[in-house]
């Protein structure tokens, strides 16, 4: 189904019947992604004196628990609440969820003993400046980043600088297909997401960050609109599933 999307004044067409899902989803299994040393997520259930919440055990309905950290286990999308010692919920600063995407590919480089993303990658591989969220595929890109365990495997991370770059081009959104913007073990200091959410000067309520994503091979660079699926949690962060569409030529 082609339908036209305003935005800014512009009109752009996509084709809804084509979604391009670039979310990871949660498995009770230790083949689940998992990052921040977690055991697996667990989907089991319910069980009540002699009852069981399984039809194949006698239930009329399959009723299950789901013991699962967003951060860690899956696609997510979290606001400034992260890092602030006051409440701020995801299902409050996600009010819209349709928006204009760049998606691009960096590889990370050396920098020392890690490997990061700069601002100099950043503003090479963008080639549109007339979008609100950034989507960011790191390379190698294998399909095991669907079940990767990444505690203790100091993963990629953008500097300060190039999440700098990111927030005064107006991007709202960041999407990336790591378990953080951030170095895994930094003592806490989480430059980059401080300088994408201007911590502390003036909090960017509005702007969120998804992590754990995964971008296909087949998902050119280049311009889409996000569809930003969000849980309505009210917490730091919720599980999500980011989708995107292609644009169409007029």
């Amino acid at each position: 189904m082609i339908t036209t999307i305003p935005y800014h004044n512009q009109y752009y067409k996509v084709d809804l019947s084509k979604p391009l899902d670039i979310s990871i989803p949660i498995r009770a299994s230790t083949e689940n992604v998992n990052a921040w040393y977690l055991d697996a997520p667990k989907i089991e259930p319910v069980k009540e004196g002699d009852w069981i919440g399984k039809v194949s055990e006698g239930a009329s309905t399959n009723f299950n628990n789901i013991v699962f950290n967003p951060h860690g286990h899956g696609t997510h999308t979290e606001c400034v609440g992260h890092i602030t010692s006051e409440f701020y919920s995801i299902n409050k600063a996600v009010k819209s969820f349709f928006f204009l995407a760049e998606v691009i590919t960096v590889t990370p480089q050396k920098q020392e003993e890690d490997m990061v993303i700069d601002r100099y990658q950043i503003e090479k591989a963008i080639a549109s400046k007339d979008f609100e969220a950034l989507v960011i595929r790191t390379l190698p890109n294998p399909k095991d980043k669907h079940n990767k365990q990444y505690s203790h495997t100091n993963w990629p991370y953008l500097t300060q600088q190039a999440a700098t770059y990111i927030r005064e081009l107006g991007v709202d959104h960041l999407l990336i297909d790591l378990p953080s913007i951030d170095k895994e073990k930094d003592e806490g200091k989480l430059l980059a997401h401080k300088a994408f959410w201007n911590y502390p000067k003036a909090l960017r309520h509005k702007a969120t960050i998804t992590e754990l994503i995964y971008v296909e091979k087949t998902i050119k660079d280049g311009s889409y609109f996000l569809n930003l699926q969000i849980a309505s949690f009210e917490n730091d962060a919720s599980p999500s599933r980011p989708v995107l569409y292609k644009t169409l030529p007029q």
